[in-house]
């Protein structure tokens, strides 16, 4: 049995009149016009430095919110922020494209999107991965990440061959951490039930101290902090932080010692199939169906501050399948996590990260 996150169906979707601007700066994208009832309606988005090609957050956003326009035959405009310097006149830019409702995308917008949403109360927007800001035009988007990576450490302990497991981030801000806090528990418990000693570098939740890159972006800072984990014997590691896998998965490629991955956000194995390969599995956030439904509730004139939030109960979040790995697993694994989850969901396995952003 797979424990995953319930996808909306993204691939193939026929859009109408959608018109997306990948750009690094604030100008302005147009949108076809289209005949739909529903075409005056304008949902946008701004992207974090990752980028809409990040295989991750940013980009199942905008496929939320692409599927989102679809349904509503309606346009829909998206900018792609070169880095944090342009997330203020991106916003901005959207908002002179008379956009009704701007999704941004990534804790690190908050300071940008509350400023904006404060001088334009007639605007709605929503915040993918930050809950900070107070507002009648603001709904959050959040996530408890925790519970699904919890999942994670533990099947990263399980399948580990040298007892050596490790997780990096990219910038240290609530959203990587929660990930990386919830997979130290995941370890904890694997080795309390197991009474094993699988060691977890590159993080401690209690010192909160650990491995960051320093930003969002793949390259050489991103590949030397994996192989610092590889160094420490790491077999298993679970990059928090867009699109800083790719690097990881580089370096264990140049290791050939046979290291594998756990993906964050989407299925991995699913939206990288050059790196399909090193995936043991992956701690997914449901944001695109997430984001489909509060575009269309806003659409519908049902907007409200009331945080969306996505849990193991309500498949907000979840573990991927094994793929590749089904078969080399431990054949007790899948039962034991359904196990765990069920104990995480009624509240008799305890999942607190200082991180949390919906607790």
């Amino acid at each position: 049995m797979t424990i995953s996150v319930r996808k909306a169906a993204l691939a193939g979707i026929a859009m109408v009149g959608a018109t997306v601007l990948l750009a690094g700066c604030g100008s302005a994208p147009s949108a076809s016009k289209t005949t739909s009832a529903s075409s005056k309606y304008l949902p946008c988005m701004v992207s974090d430095s990752g980028g809409f090609n990040d295989k991750s957050f940013n980009e199942l956003g905008l496929d939320g919110l692409k599927e989102a326009a679809s349904g509503l035959g309606t346009s829909y405009k998206a900018v792609e922020s070169a880095d944090q310097t342009v997330y203020s006149s991106n916003i901005t830019s959207l908002l002179n494209q008379k956009c009704n409702l701007i999704i941004t995308v990534g804790y690190l917008l908050s300071d940008a999107t509350k400023t904006a949403a404060k001088a334009n109360p007639k605007t709605d927007f929503a915040t993918i991965d930050d809950n900070e800001i107070d507002a009648a035009n603001v709904r959050p988007i959040t996530f408890e990440t925790d519970e699904a990576a919890f999942l994670g450490g533990y099947a990263a302990a399980s399948y580990s061959k040298t007892g050596v497991v490790g997780t990096l981030g990219g910038q240290q801000i609530p959203t990587v951490t929660i990930f990386m806090d919830g997979f130290a528990d995941g370890v904890a418990y694997y080795n309390q039930q197991k009474h094993k000693n699988v060691k977890l570098v590159g993080w401690n939740e209690k010192t909160q101290k650990g491995v960051f890159t320093g930003g969002f972006e793949a390259g050489t800072a991103a590949k030397q902090a994996a192989q610092t984990l590889l160094d420490q014997d790491a077999d298993v590691i679970m990059p928090v932080g867009g699109p800083i896998y790719q690097s990881a998965a580089q370096a264990i490629k140049d290791s050939k010692k046979g290291q594998v991955l756990i993906g964050v956000d989407s299925d991995t194995y699913q939206t990288d199939p050059q790196n399909a390969s090193l995936f043991l599995t992956s701690v997914e956030k449901g944001i695109a169906p997430a984001t489909k439904a509060v575009v269309e509730d806003a659409a519908k004139g049902n907007f409200t501050k009331t945080p969306y939030i996505g849990t193991l109960k309500n498949d907000g979040v979840g573990l991927a399948p094994f793929h590749d790995y089904k078969d080399k697993i431990s054949s007790t694994l899948p039962a034991e996590l359904n196990t765990i989850k069920a104990g995480i969901i009624d509240g008799s396995i305890k999942v607190e990260s200082p991180a949390a952003l919906t607790k």
